[in-house]
């Protein structure tokens, strides 16, 4: 019988189904323990991670008999891909299996920020009942725009159509060189003071140029659910106050109940598959 480790949280009537055609092993919290992984990943033929467990080159030359990696996920960061398909690994995304969970992250956010109400909820706490010292705005009529028009581009595009804002978008091949020319200069030919998300990766913002960005004014918000460390070190907490109009998340923009359900049951079907 073969073999399944899974390292990080999964939904449990998934894992249950699992069980009954393969010999699994489960702990969320394997992912923690570097040296565990690397001591008993030999003994498995295929491997279940989230974004957290790093399947990089150290772990996987510890491998002899894994032919499947399955990704709870759709982002590939913390999986050496290059290395697996030198060693015919298979690596399987959960591709699209989150999707409708982040685009209605990236609108809710947007309804979220536009309407200021992170600093209305605070000024109203704190006895200021600010209702004219702090403009509201509506999605309708407004531009979004989007950096990448995949699965999830769309499903926002959609949701933010029937808001009635419109939409353009910008779908480059964007390399670490590209993503690096991200930073204070762009933010200073956007003129109409936006609002920026990212749900994506945290390497595509600079985290400081945007606080700055919002400081000079020259953005009027932001969402951030991906950062460039993960967890946020408390050097980046102390330059976020409850003067600024952002909304700060543990990457859970993907991460729904629902979700959960759809990426476990996807990867299931698809490691069954693999090895019928």
């Amino acid at each position: 019988m073969k073999k399944i480790l899974i390292t990080e949280f999964m939904n449990q009537n998934s894992i249950r189904y699992l069980k009954k055609k393969f010999n699994v092993v489960y702990n969320k919290n394997f992912w923690k323990n570097k040296k565990k992984l690397e001591n008993i990943i030999s003994n498995f033929d295929a491997i279940i991670v989230r974004n957290k467990t790093q399947v990089n080159e150290s772990l996987l030359k510890q491998t002899n008999n894994l032919k499947f990696i399955g990704r709870l996920g759709v982002g590939l960061d913390n999986i050496n891909t290059k290395y697996c398909k030198k060693r015919r690994i298979h690596v399987q995304p959960a591709t699209g299996m989150n999707a409708d969970s982040v685009a209605e992250y990236v609108i809710g956010s947007s309804l979220y920020l536009i309407k200021n109400i992170s600093l209305l909820h605070d000024g109203t706490t704190n006895g200021l009942w600010p209702r004219t010292l702090l403009n509201s705005r509506e999605i309708k009529g407004k531009i979004f725009g989007l950096l990448g028009f995949g699965t999830i581009g769309k499903k926002v595009c959609k949701l933010a159509k029937n808001f009635g804002a419109e939409v353009v978008s910008f779908d480059p091949y964007i390399n670490k060189s590209i993503q690096k020319k991200f930073n204070i200069k762009l933010f200073t030919l956007m003129k109409k003071k936006p609002i920026i998300i990212n749900s994506s990766r945290g390497s595509i913002v600079n985290e400081n140029d945007l606080i700055r960005a919002y400081k000079k004014k020259l953005i009027s918000g932001f969402a951030l659910d991906v950062f460039n460390q993960e967890p946020v070190s408390k050097i980046f907490y102390k330059k976020i106050d409850k003067s600024i109009n952002c909304i700060i998340t543990p990457h859970i923009a993907g991460v729904t109940d629902e979700s959960n359900i759809r990426v476990s049951d996807f990867i299931v079907k698809k490691l069954i598959k693999f090895f019928r």
